[in-house]
């Protein structure tokens, strides 16, 4: 085929195009990949401060609000134990003494005796009084026989005086000694009754059943009865120990639940881990202006005779609540010039503060009896700048037992 000059010069012109458009695509490509260059260095220097930011924001607004631990309190039992202090007495206790005078001739009881309603412990030698009886029984013979002699008299004077033997005035005078020797034997009588009496009290003994507690002579001793303004001496001490009495003073807060009734224990510290069981039988009703306490007298049992009158003890009275009150840390109370208070969190985010009365001080914790409820979510460890209204959140606690009484 032959050369053709018009081919050869339309082959150059065609090369031409094709490399100007390479050679502008490969430019684009650069400027573009220059542009990610750029915008990856901007995309680095620009998202952690975007994230910078945002972790300031959060960290500026977890601040802003104050974190608390905040739990449900505990409810308190419906039945409340108060211990208070006591001395266990004899139900009865009584000192002996005599009632004449002399000295102690026998002694039949000694101290820790158990002794029964008239059982002799003592007799007593009394010459004194002796004498005087039998001084008074001669007294009474002689006044008997003025009293017959006169009375013999007046009744002949009435028979005489029916003949006119005698005057009126001789018959008054024999009415009259005849009476006044009546009055006389009526006297002597009464005086020899009253000898008798003392004369019994030679032997003494026990009014009832007991324990003697005490034995203050011997034989040999001499006996005051302090009749004649000497001081008595007591010769015995007698308790009764079958029951026990135990006065208590129950404070005014508790003194409306204390009533008749009323379960009570008794713990002494030497019994260890063991109760008595006994009971309140009675109260003063009536508060001790001084120290504000209602006195209670409890009753235990003590058959066996294991407890002693004298011992000190304290006394579990289970006294009833009314109102169930709620038992929160002592951490969660707040101190400020409006009074006591407590901080709650409403709506799971808002604080409230509310004003309480307290009940009884466990330690580590303390009753509420008016403010907070068992479903409110009390504050732990308040900030000192909480107000009511106030966004709060509530802080994980650590154990799951925690975590759940404070997600309840």
């Amino acid at each position: 085929m032959p050369y053709k000059e018009e081919d050869a010069g339309e082959s150059a012109h065609g090369e031409a195009p094709n490399a100007g458009h390479a050679q502008s695509r490969r430019g684009w490509v650069v400027a573009i990949a220059i542009l990610i260059v750029i915008a990856a260095v901007v995309i680095a220097g620009v998202v952690p401060r975007l994230r910078a930011r945002a972790a300031l924001r959060t960290a500026t607004y977890d601040l802003a609000v104050p974190s608390v631990s905040a739990i449900h309190p505990k409810v308190g039992a419906p039945q409340t134990e108060i211990v208070l202090p006591g001395n266990i007495q004899a139900f009865i206790d009584s000192p002996i003494y005599a009632r004449t005078n002399g000295y102690l001739k026998n002694w039949y009881a000694d101290i820790g005796a158990h002794v029964k309603k008239g059982q002799l412990l003592a007799d007593i030698e009394t010459p004194e009084v002796d004498q005087q009886l039998d001084q008074g029984r001669a007294d009474l013979n002689t006044a008997r026989a003025n009293y017959n002699l006169s009375e013999i008299t007046a009744a002949r004077y009435e028979g005489l005086l029916k003949t006119d033997s005698v005057s009126k005035q001789d018959v008054d005078n024999a009415e009259g000694a005849y009476r006044a020797n009546q009055a006389i034997v009526t006297s002597a009588e009464a005086n020899v009754r009253r000898l008798e009496e003392l004369q019994s009290f030679e032997k003494i003994y026990a009014p009832f059943d007991g324990i003697i507690t005490a034995r203050n002579t011997d034989i040999g001793h001499l006996i005051d009865s302090g009749a004649s303004g000497g001081t008595a001496q007591e010769l015995f001490h007698i308790a009764s120990t079958n029951v026990l009495r135990v006065y208590v003073n129950v404070p005014q807060e508790d003194s409306q639940s204390a009533k008749p009734g009323l379960a009570a224990d008794l713990t002494l510290q030497e019994f260890p881990g063991r109760r008595f069981p006994g009971k309140l039988v009675r109260t003063a009703k009536a508060i001790d202006p001084t120290s504000r306490t209602l006195l209670v007298e409890v009753d235990v049992g003590n058959s066996d005779g294991t407890l002693l009158p004298g011992a000190f003890t304290e006394v579990h009275l289970q006294i009833p609540s009314g109102v169930r009150a709620a038992i929160v840390p002592v951490s969660a109370l707040i101190f400020r010039s409006q009074g006591l208070q407590i901080g709650i969190v409403e709506n799971g985010n808002r604080a409230t503060l509310k004003d309480v009365t307290l009940g009884r001080d466990f330690g580590n914790e303390v009753e509420v009896v008016s403010g907070v409820s068992a479903n409110d979510l009390v504050i732990v460890n308040p900030p000192d700048s909480l107000v009511t209204g106030e966004i709060v959140r509530i802080a994980p606690t650590e154990g799951a037992g925690n975590k759940d009484n404070a997600n309840q």
